[in-house]
């Protein structure tokens, strides 16, 4: 049996080159992804979801990272330049931004396998061993270590991370793969609008998390025979993989938590998704840790003083309840209920803000009544405005309602300038 001692594991890493896909346009976020690409966009009281992916190869060991980009990143490219930027090269370590530079074609990424095709040369400069290949818009803790160990133990030429997810949750939006009793992968569909369930549980499936590990020249001859056929879409799952797994090994990885819990992975691509993930970081116990000093969710932030809470008067009270506060924010005589704040957040008086998302750089006025809301980084909120009651007002007032009853608020709904995001 293979030696899996964490040297062995650290060599495997330092052999390994990660390349995370960030271009994500995340249309079905609809105004709030309009001025920035999905991985830039905030989560958790303080992080960016880019961080995530970023901060699990760094604590797997691994640290030769490039980074794609294309939709809208300016704010992705400035996020990771002050919160990634600090990597040195001379000791083996670098987080590269990748825009599309049309190396080897006139056209911008046309998919996921062509985002990695550009690339081809940089990755060949890092003479890596495995090509690591992650999506940059999922929540999640992950070791890739274990991944790549198990990669390198079954023989396989790639391996495909995954997870089981509820049939219905998966029709449409997830890779869906069938394995057999040794987890070879035997069948792969794209997003199918009926997945093929697990054998044993016919309400789940086993679904793709976007994540692979490449033996290296296998990679590159796989992506160099795709870019000549003129019928592909140049993409993983609906490409490279189908056309693989007949002839070669393809081994899925089944995604297990390390630490106890139940293993935690969203993908954050809807308004409901994103606002439900984000009050799941307020319940006592959240199921992602974000306190685990072990396993640390790296990110940049500004130098900001402590939350402050004031006023403690019979008519307005400054208090948070089952809420997470970031640094910079003022709660001043307003109750905050199941709610989470990111930075330099302010509530004025005699408010009420229950089941809200609120992005940084908020000023909420006098008087506000707020229920489940995502509210758009820097919006100021009018004093006396309720949002969240009647949808049917909601909506009249250009704001956009989700499936689910969220309600999204932006400065453009508002008629307030844009400005940096």
């Amino acid at each position: 049996m293979t030696d899996r001692s964490s040297r062995y594991i650290s060599n495997l890493t330092r052999d390994t080159y990660a390349l995370i896909l960030a271009g994500g346009k995340g249309s079905r976020l609809h105004e709030l992804t309009a001025w920035r690409a999905k991985p830039a966009l905030y989560f958790g009281g303080k992080f960016r979801i880019i961080d995530f992916p970023l901060s699990n190869c760094v604590n797997s060991g691994i640290k030769r990272i490039g980074v794609v980009t294309q939709y809208k990143s300016h704010s992705l490219i400035r996020h990771l330049v002050r919160g990634w930027g600090h990597f040195k090269r001379e000791l083996g370590e670098s987080v590269e931004i990748l825009p599309a530079s049309q190396r080897f074609s006139d056209n911008w990424y046309e998919g996921t396998a062509d985002a990695v095709f550009q690339n081809i040369d940089i990755i060949r400069d890092e003479i890596p061993k495995y090509v690591m290949i992650l999506s940059g818009d999922h929540i999640y803790r992950m070791d890739y270590g274990d991944m790549l160990a198990k990669h390198v133990e079954s023989g396989a030429k790639m391996t495909v991370s995954c997870m089981a997810v509820p049939v219905e949750e998966a029709a449409g939006a997830f890779g869906v793969m069938s394995v057999d009793e040794s987890y070879r992968i035997i069948g792969f569909e794209e997003k199918p609008e009926h997945p093929t369930p697990l054998p044993h549980d016919e309400t789940h499936c086993l679904a793709s998390m976007g994540n692979y590990v490449f033996d290296t020249e296998f990679l590159f001859e796989q992506l160099r025979v795709d870019s000549e056929n003129m019928g592909s879409q140049r993409d993983f799952g609906k490409d490279i993989i189908p056309a693989i797994i007949e002839e070669h090994k393809v081994q899925a990885f089944p995604y297990e938590a390390t630490d106890g819990n139940n293993a935690y992975w969203r993908d954050v691509g809807t308004l409901d998704s994103f606002w439900d993930a984000n009050m799941e970081m307020v319940a006592p116990v959240p199921q992602l840790n974000l306190y685990d000093k072990k396993w640390p969710i790296w990110t940049y932030q500004e130098q900001l003083p402590p939350a402050k809470f004031v006023w403690e008067d019979d008519d307005r009270r400054g208090e948070a309840i089952n809420s997470v506060v970031s640094g910079g924010c003022i709660i001043s005589g307003s109750t905050l209920r199941n709610s989470i704040c990111f930075s330099n957040v302010r509530v004025h008086s005699y408010g009420l803000i229950e089941d809200a998302v609120i992005l940084p750089g908020v000023e909420i006025m006098r008087g506000c009544k707020l229920k489940k809301v995502i509210i758009d980084r820097g919006c100021v909120i009018p004093e006396g405005t309720v949002i969240g009651y009647d949808h049917d007002e909601d909506r009249a007032r250009g704001f956009r309602v989700s499936e689910k009853g969220v309600v999204l608020v932006t400065r453009e709904m508002l008629g307030q300038h844009t400005g940096s995001y």
